[in-house]
């Protein structure tokens, strides 16, 4: 749904995305080539993210990469580095799949899980991602959250609270890596036509019929939407944004 992608305005960057495997971060990643980047697909599913690779060509390499282990995190870094010689910028797109329940009966375990991928794995990618991206002089880091970061909704309560630590993660790596010349910020979609939806629905066309009224744009986004405003804070176009939480939800979160 959005216009042909900038020319070239990525062209040289090498950008790290975990979770790069299907729906938004798949979305991200053939944005980022589409503008000049070279990739590493990082992702659980190593399949998932090699099939990725391959569709793109040279300009991208995969990984298999568990966001919530120090060693594996480590690992999909070198490999940028192996294969490109620098990191230039670094997307968090790494997510669990949400139990619906509230604190009182949600499982230990879900709750431990959903912080670990999309909290602990943002800050473990960070740990090592930030010293390769300053030593190339600087760029930028991107946490995929959730207008559930803001707002909340009934039995998600892991879910709305490891998007809402990932944003404030992001401001106080901002404050932190300004120095550095790192720009952090969170991008937070509304509902998208990904997969994730098709565990609640039995199709996109449905999804949208059940979620889109709660958007003030009347329906959901496409993933090339989200990828969109993910490049624009990679890029140059994005040099005073840092520390900010991207609103890209079709106006859910002023309701």
């Amino acid at each position: 749904m959005t216009d042909n992608p900038a020319t070239n305005r990525l062209k040289g960057r090498v950008i790290l995305i975990a979770g790069a495997a299907s729906g938004i971060g798949a979305a991200i990643a053939r944005r980022c080539v589409a503008e000049g980047a070279r990739i590493v697909c990082a992702d659980f599913d190593s399949p998932a993210a090699q099939t990725l690779a391959d569709e793109l060509g040279t300009s991208a390499v995969a990984c298999q990469c568990d966001v919530t282990d120090a060693i594996s995190a480590r690992s999909a870094v070198d490999i940028a580095k192996t294969n490109f010689g620098r990191l230039d910028g670094l997307v968090h797109n790494a997510a669990a799949p949400s139990t619906s329940a509230t604190v009182v009966n949600l499982d230990e375990s879900a709750w431990r899980h959903e912080i670990d991928v999309s909290l602990t794995g943002a800050f473990l990618m960070s740990k090592f991602a930030v010293p390769l991206i300053a030593a190339g002089g600087g760029g930028s880091v991107v946490f995929i959250g959730s207008q559930f970061g803001r707002v909340a909704t009934t039995r998600a309560v892991a879910y709305c609270a490891a998007k809402a630590g990932l944003i404030h993660l992001a401001k106080a790596m901002a404050v932190d890596h300004a120095p550095d010349k790192i720009r952090v910020n969170s991008l937070s979609p509304g509902a998208v036509a990904t997969t994730r939806l098709l565990r609640r629905f039995p199709d996109f066309e449905a999804a949208n019929a059940g979620l889109g009224p709660a958007h003030l744009l009347g329906r959901i986004a496409e993933p090339d939407e989200i990828a969109a405003a993910a490049a624009f804070l990679l890029s140059s176009d994005a040099s005073f944004v840092t520390g900010s939480d991207m609103l890209v939800d079709g106006g859910y979160a002023t309701r």
